[in-house]
């Protein structure tokens, strides 16, 4: 359970819910005390555990405040990626300890600070102005949280979109609350992410004598060339509002223990970060196509794994809201951007606007991963600001 006190208090909530050792795929009482929190404002809570084949289960959390009106959700993630070496950190790294100003722990920044500051900005909002179904204009709130958006993302946001459309509940909004920031609060807010698609090579030969190899097939020299041609041009040169798309080799493997004998097959792994310029189909087009063209008839396969299509939710009254709130609060201007990995905005884009909008970055994932409690604050009035100006509500 959470202390009322802290949902007016962003640091103490992150603190809480850092306390839990929510590492990917288990929810080690996160989504409980967020859940608390949300009934206690008076939101409507369901707890949504999912599974499917060979995946972990994962459970859920949607929750909803007032029933007419637009529906302005905020999405993000209460799993954590493993802490790394324990011994290496300053302190226990799920104690949610804050030192000189700083707010330290597994998911501090990526990103239950960033839940912790909706949560907050919803009851600041609340206090401000009274429920959503109270305005002259009457509007709807809701939070999507997931615990499965460092794992594999079978059974979290997807699930619960669909789950969602099962009931015939529609979302009109979305901010999602990954930490955006290179190097300071107000930076970047993030309108589009790259597709992202993984390529499997696998050539064929024949294994044989090295002293002999006119009766083998060097699988080897053809993957050689294969990757060359992969690599050798740009894919694109961007677009207006896309960094160019990359694709980069990951790993190479022969597995051959013998220095005298020829390998039968080898193989090759690559990742692609796409712009908007291309989808994962036309890309596994044009892929093949440029294979075809020095693969001089040699026996390959290409097979692929799709993680995310580039999208784009284009400026608009979204995107404008939270630029707008984040000049009023911090004075900065925020690039419009599309770079780094991907999010499960990737799943949100197909159901309404999604952008994304949270804290500085430069720790997640790392050892003693922690955020400024001052920009834990801030990021709370960006949020309330951002809600005062999507719901048109006086300030």
């Amino acid at each position: 359970m959470t202390d009322p006190a802290q949902h007016d208090d962003p640091v103490a909530l992150a603190q809480a819910l850092i306390r839990c050792p929510s590492v990917t795929p288990k929810d080690g009482g996160a989504l409980d005390v967020l859940g608390s929190a949300l009934e206690s404002l008076g939101f409507s809570v369901h707890r949504l555990p999912f599974s499917d084949v060979d995946t972990p289960d994962v459970d859920n959390l949607y929750a909803r405040l007032g029933e007419e009106g637009a529906n302005f959700c905020f999405a993000g993630h209460t799993d954590v990626v493993p802490v790394g070496d324990a011994d290496a950190w300053a302190g226990d790294p799920f104690a949610g300890e804050v030192i000189d100003g700083y707010l330290y722990g597994r998911g501090a920044a990526d990103m239950k600070s960033a839940i912790a500051a909706f949560t907050a900005a919803t009851n600041r909002l609340i206090t401000r102005h009274g429920a959503p179904d109270s305005w002259a204009q009457p509007g709807s709130i809701s939070l999507l949280i997931t615990g499965d958006e460092e794992g594999p993302a079978i059974n979290g946001t997807r699930k619960v979109l669909e789950w969602l459309a099962d009931k015939g509940e529609t979302l009109d909004a979305c901010l999602v609350g990954e930490p955006t920031n290179p190097d300071a609060l107000g930076d970047m807010i993030k309108i589009g992410r790259r597709g992202s698609m993984m390529g499997y090579l696998t050539v064929r030969g024949v294994q044989g004598h090295a002293a002999y190899p006119h009766l083998a097939d060097n699988p080897a020299h053809r993957i050689v060339r294969l990757l060359d041609a992969l690599t050798a041009e740009p894919l694109d040169e961007g677009s207006e509002h896309f960094q160019p798309s990359t694709l980069q080799i990951t790993t190479i493997d022969i597995g051959n223990p013998a220095e005298n004998v020829i390998p039968g097959e080898a193989r090759a792994t690559f990742n692609i970060r796409f712009c908007d310029l291309h989808t994962s189909e036309s890309l596994k087009v044009r892929l093949h196509e440029m294979l075809d063209a020095v693969s001089e008839g040699g026996d390959y396969s290409l097979a692929f794994r799709i993680t995310g299509e580039s999208f784009l939710t284009l400026p608009g009254p979204l995107s404008e809201a939270i630029s707008g709130a984040v000049m009023a609060v911090t004075g900065r201007q925020p690039e419009l951007s599309t770079t780094g990995g991907t999010s499960d905005a990737r799943f949100i884009k197909d159901h309404c606007p999604v952008a994304e909008f949270g804290l500085v970055g430069q720790t997640m994932h790392k050892i003693d991963e922690n955020v400024s409690c001052a920009d834990i604050e801030t990021l709370t009035e960006i949020y309330l600001k951002v809600l005062e100006t999507y719901f048109g509500l006086s300030q």
